[in-house]
């Protein structure tokens, strides 16, 4: 008995014939199984136990609590930082030269008090922008330097 192929062959001897549809089947069948096997392997790379979990709770805690301890550095750094500026209100002449203004500066400064900023150096024509720029980080005005913001 010959097959449908043979026969089809015979028939049409100078023309190609297609594949049979059950090995197209068969062999479509095979590779999406191969790729949902391949698939479902990777999806389940590797789920941690509870000892791997706790370890790595154990590790964060202990990165928020080294952060957390640098931004409360930070914040007390801040507050000592302000108690080293020099108040412009209250300066002597020589606490203001040491900021890094020159004494006909200073003396500038202090004809013009009270500051209730450090900005008012510049409404008030006291200095120049540059040399305000120079100076800012070590001058205040009054007790708190909430103001110089």
């Amino acid at each position: 008995m010959q097959s449908n192929y043979s026969n089809a062959k015979l028939q049409n001897p100078g023309v190609r014939q297609k594949f049979s549809l059950p090995w197209f089947s068969l062999a479509l069948c095979v590779l999406t199984s191969g790729l949902t096997l391949m698939g479902c392997s990777n999806s389940d790379d590797h789920k941690p136990n509870a000892d791997e979990l706790r370890e790595k709770t154990a590790e964060t805690t202990a990165e928020l609590k080294r952060n957390a301890k640098s931004v409360a550095e930070g914040v007390k750094e801040g507050w000592s930082r302000d108690k080293q500026r020099v108040d412009l209100n209250s300066a002597s002449r020589e606490q203001l030269v040491e900021t890094g203004l020159t004494r006909t500066q200073s003396d500038r400064v202090i004809e013009h008090r009270p500051y209730a900023s450090p900005r008012e150096l510049l409404t008030k024509h006291v200095l120049s922008e540059d040399e305000y720029r120079e100076i800012a980080p070590r001058v205040r005005a009054g007790e708190s330097s909430d103001s110089e913001k």
